[in-house]
């Protein structure tokens, strides 16, 4: 593969990555701003862009969008990984934002390697090497210091929003390990649309789309449509493409710079204040995921 190509995957990954962190700090916007809730937010962006997914694979053709459904086996995975994997990892991720911010939202959830390491470290039941003892450890440090600021007799985040945060590194490894069959066999693109598709229905029976709350304006459409386009479909479909120019652990490493972007927006348009031992949490959390991201299959 040419210079330009892997130049090419280098840059996607990152778009991808960054559009994810800064939708974080837009949803903050809406919550802290705007009187949003994470629950309309989140199924909002679910239906939406579950059905411009499954609207994208029926227009291009390829595949039949129903064949998931034909075994019972497929249709069950597919709810488990829709209710508990999307859904669960949106909405945990959009109330972490709520009762905190999402700097520590995002970064909490970034540790998520550390659970599904040691899942697979007990499944297999192989003892972890000494490269990712380091980095589990590297990353309960990190965890330490965002949530204390390195005082060991305070918490700097409320308990719900640390609740809500390793909620959320729960639900991401649930979604990293759950649809690995599916994936394999169905392509992300289709089980993806159907997991928000579904997840956004199942949610629509205790938040009603069209329910909506706080304050609207121009600038809160124009920061819903950003999450819902920009933080979702453009950021999904960025870091799909890199794959076809750079390898998944490349793209793992790079999309670090989700937490670390942000991290570095809450603080500039938000006004977010992350003193030093925050900001050391986050580089061991991004050494973490570097880290485990090398380690051999």
């Amino acid at each position: 593969m040419n210079f330009q190509s892997r130049i090419k995957g280098i840059i996607l990954v990152i778009i991808g990555a960054m559009l994810w962190g800064i939708s974080g700090t837009v949803a903050q916007y809406l919550f802290e701003e705007k009187g949003v809730s994470p629950e309309w937010l989140v199924v909002i962006r679910l239906l939406v862009s579950g059905v411009i997914l499954l609207l994208y694979v029926f227009i291009k053709g390829k595949q039949n969008i129903w064949e998931v459904w034909r075994t019972k086996h497929d249709s069950l995975n597919l709810i488990f990984f829709s209710v508990l994997g999307m859904l669960g990892v949106q909405y945990t991720y959009f109330a972490a934002i709520k009762y905190g911010n999402a700097a520590t939202a995002t970064i909490l959830q970034y540790s998520s390697p550390i659970i599904i390491t040691c899942y697979l470290a007990i499944r297999t039941k192989k003892v972890p090497s000494l490269k990712e003892i380091i980095a589990i450890g590297l990353a309960m440090l990190g965890t330490f210091f965002i949530i204390t600021k390195g005082n060991i007799h305070s918490i700097s985040i409320s308990k719900l929003a640390l609740f809500w945060g390793i909620a959320s590194a729960f639900a991401a490894a649930f979604y990293t390990l759950q649809p690995r069959s599916l994936l394999k066999k169905w392509g992300a693109v289709l089980v993806v649309g159907w997991g928000m598709l579904i997840g956004g229905i199942a949610f629509s029976f205790i938040q009603q789309p069209w329910n909506c709350t706080g304050e609207w304006s121009i600038t809160s459409i124009l920061a819903v449509i950003f999450v819902v386009l920009f933080g979702t479909l453009i950021a999904f479909t960025c870091f799909l493409e890199s794959l076809k120019y750079i390898k998944p652990t490349e793209s793992s490493v790079l999309s670090s710079a989700e937490p670390l972007s942000a991290a570095l927006l809450s603080v500039l348009w938000l006004h977010e204040q992350l003193g030093i031992m925050q900001w050391l949490g986050t580089v061991c959390i991004i050494i973490t995921i570097i880290m485990l991201s090398r380690v051999k299959k």
